[in-house]
């Protein structure tokens, strides 16, 4: 709704601006034809140039009111200026007349009106110059001047007067007031882009302490539990509540609010499992290998949170206890917009039998259904040692559904 009206009060400045501009040509054409006649003893065909174009301006004019179409009343008074101007230029001193000037305010009139009739009526214009000069050579001249020797000089003084007063007090005007409004608007739409800015990296902000509050509300509830199943159930959500907190913070720290730097976000995902999980000091080496790439928020969490299901897998049962490991991360973008991740670890594994339909594990059944909610596959690559997946998958173009959906 707002931007249609931003459409109608566009469409209204430039019919405002093209009918000002046609009946104050249509009264100096009158006043002109008037003068050439009466006053400057000019008898022959500039004067009735001037009548026609007055009168036929006017009811092209006043048509306008009855079919509210701009382009049919702006195109019927370009051509017949660009035509009346040729004629009168022809007739007043070819090349040398000063109303040759009014063919530059036709191009200048275009490109106020769009960028396509300003190119038309400037090549127009500039072939017409050509053929007006071709008249100054002898042989193909067929027009003379009818301006009296007396009255050139009155003629050449209106003329300029004329194109002087229409650049300036016309289209220089209201350039100049359009300039304005759109300068006024930019700084409006910029003044609401940071209020809105603002207001979405407040909300990253306390999503992420809401989050962070879960995270010690879980974390809290885990030392009052005895049974490790339990605890580590409860440490595993918190991780993965941790790992979406991230997310937002990173939104609200930097100054680009829809997209994350992911290889900062995965580097500070990947330690900070690998000391909630195997401590501040660990046999654990990470292998991060990824592009200045950066992701929306919708992508960002799903990854991110199947990230953190297959590093907390390799963590937890791929290297056991305190051995040596690798955890490989890898993402590339691909062909057709698509991204690649490789994620995998050097430890034990785990039977090719087992599969996210199969197992009971929630980890492995998330990885999966993360994959899908990303529009992507993920495989196994069974030919090396330990578990290593292969997720293909787009950017997503909208908002996400819930992180956990049924297998």
């Amino acid at each position: 709704m707002e931007e249609n009206k931003k459409l109608e009060e566009r469409l209204k400045d430039k019919a405002r601006l093209v009918l000002r501009v046609n009946y104050f040509t249509s009264a100096f054409s009158l006043i002109f034809a008037c003068i050439c006649l009466f006053l400057l003893d000019i008898t022959e065909i500039v004067p009735y140039v001037f009548l026609g174009f007055g009168i036929l301006n006017l009811i092209n004019t006043v048509l306008y009111y009855y079919h509210k179409n701009l382009t049919i009343t702006y195109n019927i008074v370009s051509v017949m200026t660009l035509a009346g101007a040729s004629v009168i230029t022809l007739f007043s001193g070819g090349i040398n007349s000063p109303f040759i000037f009014v063919l530059a305010i036709i191009v200048i009139a275009g490109y106020v009106t769009t960028k396509s009739y300003g190119s038309l009526y400037l090549n127009l214009c500039l072939l017409i110059i050509v053929l007006i000069y071709s008249q100054s050579i002898a042989d193909f001249s067929f027009a003379t001047n009818v301006i009296p020797e007396k009255s050139k000089n009155i003629f050449a003084l209106l003329s300029v007067l004329f194109s002087i007063y229409l650049l300036g007090g016309v289209f220089g005007k209201n350039l100049l007031s359009a300039h304005h409004n759109l300068y006024k608007t930019k700084d409006e739409l910029e003044r609401k882009i940071n209020e809105k800015e603002t207001l979405l990296k407040e909300v990253h902000h306390r999503v992420k302490n809401n989050l962070q509050t879960v995270s010690s509300l879980l974390s809290l509830q885990s030392r009052n539990v005895s049974d490790k199943d339990t605890k580590s159930l409860l440490k595993s959500s918190q991780n993965r509540v941790i790992s979406m907190a991230m997310v937002h913070e990173m939104l609200y720290m930097r100054e680009d609010i829809s997209k994350i730097g992911y290889k900062s976000y995965v580097q500070e995902l990947a330690e900070y499992l690998v000391r909630s999980i195997k401590g501040t000091s660990s046999n654990i080496t990470l292998d991060i290998d990824i592009p200045d790439v950066k992701l929306n928020i919708d992508t960002a969490i799903p990854l991110g949170l199947l990230i953190n299901e297959a590093v907390t897998n390799a963590l937890k049962y791929g290297i056991v206890d305190d051995s040596q490991g690798h955890i490989f991360i890898k993402l590339r973008k691909g062909d057709y917009d698509e991204y690649l991740l490789n994620i995998g670890d050097t430890g034990v594994g785990y039977s090719e039998t087992i599969n996210h339909k199969t197992t009971q594990s929630l980890g492995l059944k998330l990885i999966h259904n993360l994959a899908r909610q990303l529009r992507g596959s993920i495989v196994r690559d069974i030919t090396r040692k330990g578990t290593h997946y292969i997720v293909k998958f787009k950017e997503i173009k909208q908002s996400i559904p819930p992180a956990i959906q049924p297998a």
